[in-house]
């Protein structure tokens, strides 16, 4: 019980920082007067101050701004990436439990050579041959990382298959897809949503990690990643360039990884018994 409890701590420090983050970005305009993308010449590179709490940048712009604004993109990435490739994990991973045989080994044999490529090479692999825009990014990682959510969808759903509630919709008659929508997915949707928050954390260092490269979102669009990568350049003479959007990843990764680690154990009966 006590490890329990310390869970219900994790999980609520996780959830403030990802409600904190989330509001923040979405109340962006009314928490700064000022416009992220507009130049000031008579204010570059000025140090964090009343006037400008976390600095302004080469172009003289304010760095809370655009750390604010920033925020939503990288949320947005996260959101949407996820929501692609767990809906494409669902569908996969109900087809291959659900069916089994020849089905299941098409899919997990396609799901195993995926897993062969290294994920963040195999991202930039696709972006390469495409043009770097928020759009190509949030599709290319939502389809480079459905797999794992297809493999925790199958394994519950070889079990969900056998149940008595299974067996008595089959008999009275349901059609495929009402069994696997309402009688099975709901069943198998707990590692489902601890995979899914985890996977938001994997998204933002994916897309700020891009976006650092130059290949993610593109400039004066700002977002954590090519922050970053403005602030690699006069890092000596102004470090707040990048102090705070990294900071800015960390918090917010730490945060969806608190609260996806500690659902995990909340959603699992046999930490209960503890």
């Amino acid at each position: 019980m006590r490890v329990f409890r310390g869970r219900y701590l994790f999980f609520a420090f996780g959830a403030f920082i990802v409600l904190g983050m989330s509001l923040a970005a979405l109340f962006a305009p009314l928490l700064t007067p000022y416009d992220p993308w507009a130049i000031d010449v008579s204010a570059l590179l000025q140090s964090p101050s009343l006037e400008h709490p976390l600095g302004t940048d080469a172009l003289g712009r304010d760095v809370f701004a655009r750390v604010l604004y920033g925020a939503r993109i990288s949320l947005w990435v996260g959101f949407i990436a996820v929501g692609i490739s767990t809906g494409l994990g669902i569908f996969f991973g109900l087809l291959a439990g659900y069916f089994g045989g020849l089905v299941d080994e098409i899919i997990m044999r396609f799901v195993d050579i995926m897993l062969c490529f290294p994920a963040f090479f195999l991202i930039l692999a696709v972006i390469a041959f495409l043009e770097p825009s928020l759009n190509n990014i949030m599709i290319v990682i939502g389809l480079t990382s459905w797999m794992g959510v297809a493999r925790l969808v199958r394994a519950e759903t070889l079990s969900l298959r056998e149940r008595e509630f299974v067996q008595s919709a089959r008999l009275c008659g349901a059609g495929l897809w009402r069994i696997l929508l309402v009688h099975v997915l709901p069943n198998a949707l707990p590692p489902v949503l601890v995979s899914a928050t985890l996977g938001v954390a994997a998204a933002i260092l994916t897309e700020s990690a891009l976006s650092f490269l130059g290949l993610g979102v593109q400039p004066p669009t700002p977002s954590w990643g090519n922050m970053l990568m403005e602030g690699k350049d006069v890092l000596e003479i102004a470090p707040w360039l990048s102090v705070f959007p990294g900071l800015c990843i960390l918090v917010t990764v730490l945060g969806y990884n608190l609260l996806g680690e500690s659902l995990r154990d909340i959603l699992d009966p046999r930490v209960k018994n503890k």
